[in-house]
């Protein structure tokens, strides 16, 4: 009995050494395991105090990525415009429209109908006006319009700034014979986001019975019709020589920017048959740098006409 008390000891006390043997053993390195250590406790030398004091998570705060967009007017898709406005402009936007977020470079898309020098100046202006980028293309005149595609590139120093798309042409004489002007927003990042162009598919003046080339006598041009402010600057109604003088000059006034009627005359003196260019034009106020032949012009209409003494 004696026997089997020790027997049974002795395998307890061996059972309870080869238990503690195998808690001790160590487990095996992982391969390259020392190297690994070493790296991440010399990036840790280089951590800051505060990435290395744990602290509680930070709760969510939302942030506006929106950047503050100037008033300028969204068009609905479909074009809606009072009665008489119905002539497609000379110069007509088809992308993009008002208020276009572009980035660099700007796809447009026009239809137009080239001045007689068949010389298209298209301009992309910075919110002073500064031009940031020129192209000068050579289109056949052809009444219907043409379809063009013009690429600005750009470069600017803040992120966004309001800018201008200008296209005009000249006639044979070097008057300006069409302008107009597409607001858009410009980026520096991010991603094109178009508009489409609305009614200013349309031209700005409507002149009642007024055709190319007509006739008018007895010293006066007598005018009649409806105008689309571009905004709220005075509309200079001339009637311009072939050699780039004005002979006559009126000034329309209007309340705010819808269209409006307007009835003027424009007295003249020639003593035989004359070519003049009635031109209708305004300008951008928000432009502080003007162009030295298109100044700080925003639209401008005209039609060439017959004065008879």
């Amino acid at each position: 009995m004696k026997h089997k008390i020790l027997l049974i000891a002795s395998i307890l006390t061996l059972l309870s050494a080869c238990s503690k043997k195998a808690q001790s053993t160590p487990t095996p390195l992982p391969p390259n395991y020392l190297s690994t250590v070493v790296a991440l406790t010399g990036l840790a030398a280089f951590a800051t105090p505060d990435g290395l004091t744990p602290s509680a998570m930070p709760a969510e705060i939302a942030v506006s990525t929106e950047l503050p967009t100037p008033s300028i007017e969204i068009p609905s898709p479909t074009p809606t415009f009072a009665a008489g406005f119905t002539d497609f402009a000379q110069i007509r936007f088809m992308t993009p429209g008002p208020a276009s977020s572009v980035i660099s470079p700007i796809h447009i898309q026009v239809m137009l109908i080239s001045g007689e020098s068949e010389i298209v100046q298209v301009d992309l202006l910075g919110e002073d006006g500064r031009v940031l980028q020129r192209d000068l293309e050579r289109v056949t005149r052809n009444l219907k319009g043409i379809f063009r595609r013009f690429d600005l590139k750009f470069e600017i120093r803040a992120v966004s700034e309001v800018g201008y798309i200008r296209i005009s042409s000249k006639d044979d004489f070097g008057r300006i014979q069409a302008l107009n002007t597409m607001p858009v927003l410009l980026y520096s990042i991010g991603s094109a986001q178009i508009n489409p162009p609305g009614n200013m598919i349309y031209e700005r003046v409507m002149v009642e019975g007024l055709k190319e080339k007509a006739d008018f006598y007895a010293g006066e041009v007598s005018l009649k019709g409806r105008i689309w402010p571009f905004n709220d600057q005075p509309v200079f109604v001339e009637l311009i020589l072939p050699d780039g003088r004005p002979i006559s000059t009126r000034v329309l006034t209007f309340d705010g920017i819808e269209t409006q009627s307007f009835e003027t005359t424009l007295p003249y003196k020639v003593t035989e048959p004359t070519l003049a260019r009635l031109t209708f034009r305004q300008e951008n106020p928000l432009l502080s740098v003007s162009d030295p032949e298109l100044e700080k012009y925003v639209y401008v209409y005209s039609i060439e006409i017959t004065l008879n003494p």
